[in-house]
């Protein structure tokens, strides 16, 4: 064990306690803490009602699994230390049968990770504590209610049980008793499920249920670190990139009770409302319940304040139910939301009438919410600019940029549920997260619909295009995971009758199957009947004032990648400063030029392919000319031809003959081409700028295009200073004798037009030894365009359309710490991208450097060129406002770590 405990290499102090204005920790440890953990110490120093209780730190969570998943003695002592301080601060005793003390374990890691990991209440009880808990608090059913949920927690947690088994138990004892409410079970139908759980516990799992509470406890905290690595937490953390090395916390707590009678309550609150930023106090609660049953949708909720009842939320409010504590919890939130100036989602409970704070985090909200809290914030002196752009998560603003409802479209509404996440869905109804994945991959949209989700559904949740639940309020995991994920979401929808056995639902008189097209307006909480129009983004001002806060701190220059005029559209009412990378071959693929494209493949001779490149190049000065237009003025890079020519050709038999009947060209020798331009690795191929070396005719007709289309705009009064981009470069020979071939062409179309302009020669750094002898390419480029995707291609040796079927476990083992294709490798690609910065600038101190690979949109990216000093990114239209966003945020961050 000696040696065992060595290697572990506990930490001097991992036991946190707090109690009565006295904390041990603070608002800062999240990173020790966790974040429930932090802010319970926070709390408690502030002078607010926290029950008393303990953290285990996240450093423990390693030790746990470096230890075979077992607690080490000595973390035991430890803890048991901790739980006297909390049973001499309350009177009690953990495992007295006369005055116990009850516990709850909960996780927390650094991040919010709503519902992913595991809680257990009502530790401590056993056949004898639940009787000196009755007389305790004089209230028989009290405690045998908090027995049977014990019994449903830890049963399924920590022993491994599905929870279906003893969830079927009670509902079949409801119906056979004719209850619709757990709060009508009697304390003998509650003695007679605990003794009937027991058994079924014994028959499922092989075990009886541990009478000690101590055995309790220790299955509890190694049940709650075992949970961060259960699939759904891996999914969670590889979809918002949250490194598994954090671990999470546990947090022992004394309980408090909701569910000792009507004067008792549990509730979950907003301080601004999550879904719109208004500010308003916004939340739900159940009288005569614990605080499961308000984020687990068992029961629907009741609104908080009269204001939402008044507007169709569930009465009851607790504003008008017991207007004391609501008082009290009022002056609460008040506190702390100016205390951490960010907008807080608390928990509460209040017990027999008194209010004990259970959780404060900063809240889960919308990116529409996010935008108008910061902006608020600024307004109301609460944060300063920086600090309201470090609050918008980038990704976020995804949700604001996709199409709506048609507000006149006909639409047939079946239901309305609440609009727990706003935006809209359209898709085929599944019933499974399992069918929701199947229907991704098979290219058809979902809308997964459950009388209530758990977090074993989250893999579903993200393949479908919406969520629609029975059960649930606006605080349901359903809610509070769409809201985070930017998901389209109705809940607590009680009309809908949803039949897993039939893969059916009931809805006022419509019996919609699996497969059946529904639509979901997450901004109203409406269901409508098959499919409906939808409408283009409307961005308002508070989204115009954070974009302009954005390009007041950026240093980055923002353009887009763009093939199409209506592309560079979009891109410029999303406030794309150029165009970064315009890929000429899209524009091959139009009906009305790819069998112009496919005869000068199928040229013997350069005059023969000549003669099919001067049918393209009207079509091709035509584009140019558009993209000109749209972006008067503004930079447009333009790259020549770059994959290889097979592309272009026909892929099967009977594409290949009718072809050869359009071009007047022998079938066997169409096929015979197609075969010889086969290649066995394409990428690494006869592409980019070789084909030019082979065929330079196709460079040339491409740069004449663009000196053509230059001309014509220049002739309208536009300005235009035109960027050439040479792909594949590889030699500093290759781009010389391209940059030469390009610079003739354009010197000749100026002499014939007698209009001069100015323009730019440049290369795409996309292969290791371009990176590696950019001092020597820069010679001859004006500027450099990283072409990350290909890079990360050759750098890594990983194929971009065949390691998506291993990449995710290289992540979730930490192999990876992201999917290189999604954020830049930086340690990898990025050493490459900087020494190529370093060198070319070295060379040419006026050389323009920029990216325009998929990752000109991704955050952490963005952060990354910011430090490595390119001038601008370039991304596809509808992430310039992310990056945008980001790249203000790298300024901010950069200065900050400065400091």
């Amino acid at each position: 064990m000696e040696t065992v405990m060595n290697t572990l290499k506990l930490p001097e102090r991992y036991v946190y306690y707090f109690a009565a204005g006295e904390a041990e920790g603070n608002a800062s440890m999240k990173n020790i803490l966790g974040g429930k953990g932090a802010n319970l110490a926070e709390m408690t120093s502030l002078g607010l009602p926290v029950p008393p209780g303990f953290t285990i730190s996240t450093e423990i969570c390693q030790v746990f699994y470096n230890n075979g998943e077992k607690l080490p003695e000595e973390v035991k002592r430890n803890v048991e230390i901790q739980l006297e301080r909390v049973e001499k601060a309350l009177g009690k005793k953990f495992g007295s049968t006369e005055n116990p003390l009850l516990v709850s374990v909960r996780s927390g890691a650094r991040v919010s990770m709503p519902g992913m990991m595991d809680t257990i209440l009502n530790l401590g009880l056993n056949d004898e504590a639940v009787q000196g808990l009755a007389k305790q608090a004089k209230n028989e059913r009290f405690a045998w209610d908090s027995y049977r949920r014990f019994l449903q927690m830890y049963s399924n947690v920590v022993m491994g049980m599905n929870s279906s088994f003893l969830e079927v138990s009670l509902e079949d004892l409801k119906e056979d008793k004719g209850y619709k409410e757990d709060t009508e079970l009697t304390v003998e139908d509650l003695k007679a499920l605990v003794k009937k759980f027991k058994q079924q516990i014994v028959e499922f799992t092989g075990k009886s249920f541990p009478m000690d509470p101590k055995e309790q406890l220790w299955g509890a905290v190694e049940a709650v670190f075992r949970s961060w690595n259960t699939p759904r937490a891996k999914t969670y953390r590889e979809i918002h990139g949250y490194p598994s090395s954090w671990g999470t916390a546990v947090n022992v707590q004394s309980m408090v009770f909701g569910n000792m009678g009507d004067d008792s309550a549990t509730g979950v609150a907003f301080t601004r409302d999550p879904s719109t930023g208004v500010k308003k106090f916004f939340g739900e609660y159940l009288i005569n319940a614990q605080g499961e049953d308000v984020v687990a949708g068992i029961r629907t909720p009741k609104s908080i304040t009269d204001m939402d009842v008044k507007n169709g939320g569930e009465g009851p409010s607790l504003e008008s139910a017991m207007p004391e504590s609501y008082k009290q919890l009022v002056d609460v939130y008040l506190k702390l939301e100016k205390h951490y100036r960010e907008m807080q989602d608390i928990e509460f409970t209040i017990e027999k009438g008194r209010l004990w704070m259970l959780q404060t985090r900063t809240g889960k909200r919308t990116a529409r919410a996010a935008l108008k809290i910061a902006c608020d914030m600024i307004d109301e002196k609460l944060i300063t600019e920086e600090e309201a752009l470090l609050r918008i998560e980038p990704h976020s603003l995804d949700q604001l940029l996709h199409p709506t409802l048609d507000p006149n479209a006909e639409k047939n509404v079946l239901a309305k549920g609440l609009p727990a996440s706003p935006g809209a869905a359209v898709g085929e109804i599944v019933f499974s997260s399992e069918d929701a994945v199947k229907y991704q991959g098979e290219g058809k949209a979902s809308i997964l619909v459950r009388i209530e989700t758990s977090p074993e559904d989250i893999e579903g949740m993200v393949a479908a295009k919406g969520i629609l639940t029975s059960r649930g309020g606006m605080t349901s995991h359903a809610a509070v995971v769409a809201r985070g994920m930017g998901k389209c979401c109705v809940a607590g929808c009680n009309d809908v009758q949803v039949d897993y056995n039939q893969k059916q639902i009931h809805v006022n008189g419509y019996v919609l199957k699996e497969g059946d097209i529904i639509t979901l307006d997450g901004s109203t909480g409406e269901v409508f009947l098959g499919e409906v129009k939808t409408i283009e983004p409307r961005l308002d001002d508070t989204f115009q004032r954070v974009m302009t806060l954005a390009d007041k701190y950026r240093q980055l220059g923002v353009r887009t990648n763009a093939d199409t005029a209506q592309d560079a559209e979009i891109a410029r009412k999303f406030g794309a400063e150029g165009i970064g990378l315009c890929r000429t071959e899209h524009m091959f693929f139009g009906a009305d030029r790819i069998d112009a494209v496919r005869e000068m493949i199928m040229a013997e001779t350069k005059e023969e392919r000549i003669k099919a490149l001067d049918k393209l190049e009207p079509m091709q000065k035509s584009d140019f000319a558009q993209l000109f237009h749209v972006m008067d003025g503004l930079p447009v890079t333009i790259r020549l031809l770059d994959p290889p020519l097979h592309e272009f050709l026909p892929h099967n038999d009977q594409e290949t003959e009718e072809l050869a009947q359009r071009i007047s060209v022998d079938v066997e020798k169409l096929k015979k081409k197609v075969r010889s331009l086969h290649e066995f690795n394409p990428m690494l191929g006869h592409r980019g700028c070789r084909l030019a070396i082979t065929y330079p005719e196709i460079y040339a007709m491409q740069a004449r295009a663009i000196a053509n289309a230059a001309v014509e705009v220049i002739k309208k009064g536009q300005k235009l200073v035109p960027e050439i981009m040479i792909p594949l470069v590889v030699t500093s020979g290759e781009l010389e004798r391209l940059r030469l071939l390009v610079e003739n062409e354009v010197q000749k179309v100026q002499s014939q037009s007698g209009v001069k302009f100015d323009f730019l020669v440049g290369t795409m750094i996309e292969l290791p030894r371009a990176a590696l002898t950019a001092d020597e390419i820069a010679q001859h480029a004006d500027f450099f365009s990283f072409g990350t995707n290909d890079l990360t291609q050759t750098t890594l040796g990983l194929s971009r359309d065949d390691s998506g079927r291993f990449l995710a476990s290289y992540v979730s083992e930490g192999l990876l710490s992201s999917d290189p294709f999604q954020s830049i490798d930086q340690i990898g690609v990025g050493a490459l991208v900087r020494t190529a910065v370093q060198l070319g600038r070295k060379t040419n101190d006026a050389i323009k450097l920029g990216i325009c690979g998929e990752h000109g949109g991704d955050p952490k990216s963005i952060e990354f060129f910011q430090d490595v000093g390119l001038d601008y990114v370039s991304c596809s239209p509808y992430r310039v406002p992310i990056a945008r966003l980001s790249a203000a945020r790298a300024v901010i961050l950069q200065r900050g770590s400065e400091h």
